[in-house]
């Protein structure tokens, strides 16, 4: 919720202006600019610095995608920084990633013959147990 809230926001300022130079004073070349200048501070402070604040601290919204091919394992956080662990079955790795602020600072740290679900091909008519 406090995503959405940001956004109302960032939204209701960059209409403040354009309402405040442009209808008030009658000056849409400054409104119009003065608003594009809020919404790429908006931007650039959230994805550089908020996002992962927002839903660390106070339950913010943030979509991760699990690569194909690859099962996730678990996720963490270290500071600020999140920290994923998949497992890649076809190369027999565990992958962990690092989602600094921004994805400025990205971390992978790969785990060679890792089996974390430790599975071993079943003989032919063997039952899967429960």
């Amino acid at each position: 919720m406090i995503t959405y809230f940001y956004w109302a926001m960032v939204f209701l300022a960059a209409i403040g202006l354009v309402f405040l130079f442009g209808a008030r004073f009658d000056n849409w070349r400054a409104a119009l600019i003065s608003a594009g200048f809020v919404l790429f501070v908006g931007w650039a402070m959230y994805f550089f610095y908020f996002q992962q604040i927002f839903v660390k601290r106070w339950g913010g919204v943030m979509a991760i995608r699990v690569p194909d091919g690859q099962y996730h394992i678990a996720s963490t956080w270290k500071d600020d920084n999140l920290w994923i662990e998949n497992y890649d079955p076809v190369k027999n790795e565990c992958l962990f990633y690092e989602y600094s602020k921004g994805n400025v600072l990205q971390g992978e740290v790969t785990i060679k013959n890792c089996n974390p679900l430790h599975t071993r091909p079943l003989p032919a008519g063997e039952p899967v147990a429960p």
